[in-house]
């Protein structure tokens, strides 16, 4: 098990800041296996688990920090399943998961950023977005008409939306993340970089298991037609918003284990960055706990 080259890999998943991607060119889909075995992955996988269990402990205990997971990809690239896998050693009280759906007609009566606003974690806290902000920069980049529905002043056609309007709204969605991160949010965002052709294997397996059917929608399969456009609105997106205190990272998604394994490992080398512990108690409150301790040692049972 190659944990070394591992860790190197990961780092080459960063979209680094300032740079203009290809997710063609510059990222896979798949994963050759040639470092991890997948029953050597899996083992790691459960050893991130139980880690990321203990890292949130003391998140949680130190309560200054909070931190945001957010996912995007194309459909079927398996984003519920990470967050089940990779998720499943933690304490459900301080993680909420929030998918993001059309807008309803209260949340377009507020701007694009309100209704994440008020799905943020507290501090202490972990808070996953399956599905974003971002999509108001993807779904809307590809169907500009959605904009319309926002009935903003500056536009009344599909016309009025010019590629500055799109540069406007990455500054907007680059300042509201600065403002979190420098109020304590670590940010930590993952596009789950599926192929075309294995989209279509699982669209082709939900379609074939009973138990799947409702998974899937026609609609999955008209928006297929607009796979390139939908590209070129990632690579736009990952390239304009990809920051030091907000990075993105491209994660190989043709292999579900491999994702996942991969997911965890980026949470687990972030979270050890804050370098943070359980709190230390003063001389004062430890005498404290050892005066509680005589007590109920002194009673009888």
């Amino acid at each position: 098990m190659d944990i070394k080259g591992f860790l190197q890999y990961l780092d080459t998943l960063k979209v680094q800041p300032g740079t203009s991607i290809s997710l063609k060119k510059d990222f896979e889909t798949d994963y050759d296996h040639k470092m991890l075995s997948k029953e050597e992955g899996a083992e790691l996988l459960t050893w991130g688990i139980n880690s990321l269990a203990e890292m949130q402990d003391k998140l949680y205990a130190h309560n200054q920090y909070n931190v945001l997971i957010v996912l995007q990809a194309m459909d079927a690239a398996g984003k519920d399943s990470a967050i089940k896998h990779v998720m499943s050693g933690l304490n459900p009280q301080g993680v909420n998961v929030t998918s993001f759906k059309t807008p309803s007609s209260t949340e377009l009566d507020h701007d694009y950023l309100w209704r994440h606003y008020l799905a943020l974690p507290a501090r202490g806290n972990i808070g996953i977005f399956n599905r974003s902000h971002y999509e108001n920069v993807l779904v809307t980049r590809v169907h500009p008409e959605y904009i319309l529905n926002e009935n903003l002043p500056s536009v009344n056609k599909v016309e009025d939306i010019t590629e500055e309007f799109w540069e406007k709204r990455y500054k907007q969605i680059n300042r509201f993340e600065k403002t979190l991160a420098e109020t304590g949010t670590v940010i930590l965002k993952f596009f789950l970089h599926v192929s075309k052709k294995e989209q279509k294997k699982r669209f082709i397996e939900r379609l074939d298991d009973p138990t799947k059917n409702w998974k899937f929608s026609l609609g999955d399969i008209e928006e297929r037609k607009y796979w390139k456009e939908y590209m070129k609105a990632y690579e736009d997106a990952l390239s304009a918003t990809s920051t030091k205190y907000a990075p993105w990272y491209v994660l190989p998604a043709d292999d579900k284990w491999f994702t996942r394994l991969c997911l965890a490992g980026i949470i687990h080398q972030e979270f050890k960055k804050l370098n943070i512990d359980y709190p230390s108690i003063s001389p004062e409150q430890k005498a404290k706990l050892e005066e509680a301790k005589k007590r109920l040692m002194a009673e009888e049972d």
